[in-house]
């Protein structure tokens, strides 16, 4: 049997936090802390949200880039859902050259210095297709609690994007998802939902991993009835899926991850289908120094 390390990371575009939670000033290496907390999770893959590359407050860094190589991954993507930098209140300022989804990897590190924002995807595996996708902002935002900030500051939404990759594991090939979902009610859901679809022709088994902004029973729930729905669309899918049924999907790791300094909350995910329960080994969510989020990692016999 091998052991697979799975985790995801909200890296608050690697922002260092002090013990209380405020944040903290970048040292003279901008990258250092992230590099360090990402190496610490010795993960075989990782998929992180809130990722920067070429942005001024974090140091003009490129930091899937700069992940990927304290990781050890041998392949990775990164998904730019904007370009553009963030405002000075809250939300952003967009890039008007660059209004759509931009994919970098690898062969692409000396390429276009435009400051972006999106989801990465790393990994130690041989990858045998990569896909991305952007989703749209909410027409409206919310409320929220900011890093350093007292009270509620009104946010608006932001696009999202998901990068999935066909990995070849030990045990043969698996579709894994990275993801980062609007925090507006129901836009995430639905976001959800669409991500199920988006892999239906990828082959099982399935991991969908990162910050979904949704709790609890929810995430599980969205993506069994999106599967449920994908049932009756071909009799030859109904097949299919009635083999995964009796398993289903389910939550790989259950524990809070939210906020880093004292968790009470669990935003961010593992899910999987066709992974034996029996396979999951150990769960963490370790507090690294830099983050508002926890990462959280699974060990997965295959």
């Amino acid at each position: 049997m091998t052991t697979l390390r799975i985790a995801t990371y909200n890296l608050l575009h690697g922002q260092p936090l002090a013990p209380d939670g405020s944040p903290a000033p970048l040292p003279a290496e901008p990258g250092a802390p992230l590099a360090e907390a990402v190496a610490s999770l010795d993960a075989d893959v990782l998929a992180l949200q809130e990722v920067d590359r070429y942005q001024e407050r974090s140091g003009r860094t490129d930091q899937a880039a700069l992940a990927a190589k304290a990781v050890g991954a041998t392949d990775w993507r990164f998904a730019a859902a904007l370009h553009g930098t963030p405002a000075p209140s809250a939300g952003w300022i967009a890039d008007p050259e660059r209004p759509g989804l931009a994919v970098y990897g690898p062969a692409d590190l000396a390429d276009d210095s435009r400051p972006s924002y999106g989801t990465a995807l790393l990994t130690r595996l041989p990858v045998l297709h990569w896909r991305a996708r952007r989703f749209a902002p909410a027409p409206f935002g919310l409320p929220l609690r900011v890093a350093g900030r007292r009270g509620l500051t009104p946010v608006p939404d932001e696009p999202r994007a998901a990068l999935a990759a066909v990995l070849a594991g030990p045990g043969g090939e698996f579709t894994v998802v990275a993801a980062h979902l609007s925090f507006v009610p129901g836009w995430n859901v639905g976001q959800l939902a669409a991500i199920r679809r988006w892999i239906a022709d990828l082959p099982q088994p399935y991991l969908v991993l990162g910050d979904f902004n949704l709790i609890g029973a929810v995430p599980r729930t969205v993506l069994g009835s999106a599967h449920a729905i994908q049932r009756t669309a071909k009799r030859e899918r109904v097949r299919t899926a009635r083999r995964t049924r009796l398993q289903g999907w389910y939550d790989l790791a259950r524990t809070p991850t939210y906020p880093s300094h004292r968790p009470t909350v669990q935003f961010d995910h593992i899910l999987g289908i066709g992974v034996p329960r029996s396979a999951v080994g150990s769960v963490s969510a370790p507090r690294t120094g830099v983050s508002d989020h926890r990462p959280l990692v699974v060990e997965i016999e295959v």
